[in-house]
């Protein structure tokens, strides 16, 4: 059985130890992780990590945005952006064209809704846009990922996902778009076998849901 967590610690930064325990346990698993004090540590990180003139693919995530990390890559002109693309393409008649920019970009950006002290990232999405970059199809992939999402287990990560990140997201699109959100699909990444292909930042502060 996995360790009862209580809803109100999914806002509580991690303490050091179990950021720890979470980078050993991802590296173990493949990917590349850094610890770092802040968000305005992993914007500069970012910037460095992703080459100029990259294809690069922004995730939703308030992470991103609360950051700034978003209008750094969408907004700076130093990279092929796809989202603004995208958004400015037909969805009927370019429909084709929007799902393979969206699923393999040079760089999918990120973040997760939970990573687990055993070493999985747990991505929720309702469209799914973002999760063929994450699995597989970007060349990299790099998630920024707040103390506050650290948890012990998958069973503690995926009620994470229900009962903390859906209700803020629901908000936030019910006042974006007028519809409440739904988890409609979950990637769960319990390793990466490419070598240098999947990068988590690990900051010591919490920053978004």
């Amino acid at each position: 059985m996995g360790t009862r967590t209580s809803a109100a610690t999914f806002t509580e930064a991690a303490e050091a130890e179990r950021l720890e325990r979470a980078a050993r346990a991802l590296v173990l698993h493949g990917f590349d992780v850094e610890i770092l004090d802040d968000v305005a540590a992993a914007r500069v990180r970012v910037g460095e990590l992703i080459p100029r003139g990259a294809s690069v693919f922004t995730g939703a995530s308030e992470t991103l945005r609360l950051s700034g990390i978003e209008e750094d890559i969408n907004g700076s002109g130093r990279y092929e952006a796809v989202k603004p693309r995208v958004l400015a393409m037909d969805r009927a008649s370019e429909a084709d064209a929007i799902r393979r920019a969206l699923a393999g970009p040079d760089v999918s950006v990120g973040s997760v809704a939970a990573v687990t002290e055993t070493g999985s990232l747990v991505i929720a999405s309702g469209s799914g846009s973002q999760l063929p970059g994450y699995a597989g199809g970007a060349g990299r992939a790099i998630w920024v990922v707040g103390a506050q999402k650290v948890v012990p287990d998958l069973e503690t990560a995926l009620r994470r996902v229900e009962e903390h990140c859906l209700p803020l997201e629901s908000a936030r699109t019910m006042e974006v778009h007028g519809w409440p959100s739904t988890v409609n699909r979950l990637l769960v990444l319990n390793a990466e076998y490419v070598p240098g292909r999947g990068t988590v930042l690990l900051l010591r502060e919490p920053v978004g849901f």
